[in-house]
């Protein structure tokens, strides 16, 4: 069992009052349709398109759980201890809700590279049992996100600058030649069908939510890579995406005024792609995923 002299976790872990932005509640809605194909997305289920679970930072309440959960009696945060197939799909609902919780903090920094936390502290944070949390915690030690130490609970992995940059060529590699080829065969109309995700980026950006920003801007970029019908890639790229979003050690908090310049990336592409602007797409992509614009 994890000891008491793991440091105890500051990742959130009960709902915050969603920022009031001109715009924002209607790019983030229109988003999740688009997210998803054209089905409207469960209010469960908004965390996984670019709506993630947000958390308070107090140390002298007890927090509630992630959305969607019903603490009991017991701390399992579920309803009850029956077996069957209604509990182990609440289960699996408990244990997605605090992976996406703890993948928003991995990416906000409050989960700080080299720090070691204790699946029971967090669970005491989440107010769930520490199985849920554990699990949650053995799937981002599968992505590489942290490392088990033994008897102590995971230590955040800590990430360098070489590994971001090398994971931005994989990125280009992998996006690059797929937009150059959906420019010339997605008709106009497709390209406007995806752009209330480009939209929701930049109302994110306009909150300087980091980890929301985080979600929509994958979802923008998957919805983006689906055009090619090959499922495979998308997935193999939003791993991609998804690892190069962790902070590397000693990096400065990130602006709203970068996240800002990152989203009009989004609605420049589509524009460029809608035109079928071979170069410009190239320039634009490579540009976006290496901060590297051209300010003259």
């Amino acid at each position: 069992m994890e000891q008491g002299r793991a440091r105890e976790a500051t990742a959130p872990v009960a709902p915050a009052p969603r920022a009031a932005a001109s715009g924002a509640s209607g790019a983030l809605e229109g988003a999740q349709a688009a997210a998803s194909g054209g089905v409207r997305v469960p209010e469960q289920a908004r965390a996984d398109v670019c709506e993630p679970v947000r958390g308070e930072h107090t140390h002298s309440e007890r927090p509630e759980p992630p959305r969607g959960l019903t603490r009991t009696a017991d701390g399992s945060g579920s309803v009850g201890r029956t077996s069957g197939p209604g509990h182990s799909v609440r289960r699996h609902s408990v244990r997605g809700q605090i992976l996406a919780a703890l993948r928003n903090a991995l990416v906000g920094g409050e989960l700080v590279p080299g720090e070691v936390y204790s699946a029971p502290v967090l669970a005491g944070r989440f107010g769930v049992s520490a199985t849920p949390v554990r699990e949650a915690m053995q799937q981002l030690a599968l992505e590489g996100a942290v490392e088990t130490v033994p008897n102590r609970g995971f230590r955040v992995t800590l990430r360098t600058p070489g590994e971001i940059a090398e994971l931005t060529e994989v990125r280009a590699l992998l996006e690059v030649p797929v937009m150059l080829r959906l420019a010339r065969t997605v008709p106009a109309e497709r390209w406007a069908e995806i752009r209330p995700l480009a939209e929701a980026t930049h109302a994110s950006a306009a909150l300087g939510d980091r980890a929301a920003y985080a979600e929509c801007d994958r979802a923008f970029h998957r919805a983006v890579l689906s055009l090619s019908g090959n499922q495979h890639l998308v997935a193999i790229a939003d791993d991609v995406h998804r690892r190069s979003q962790w902070p590397p050690v000693g990096a400065p908090a990130v602006r709203r005024a970068d996240l800002i310049a990152h989203a009009a990336d989004h609605l420049a592409l589509l524009d460029a792609l809608g035109a079928g602007d071979l170069p410009l797409v190239q320039s634009l992509v490579r540009a976006h995923f290496t901060g590297e614009r051209n300010t003259a």
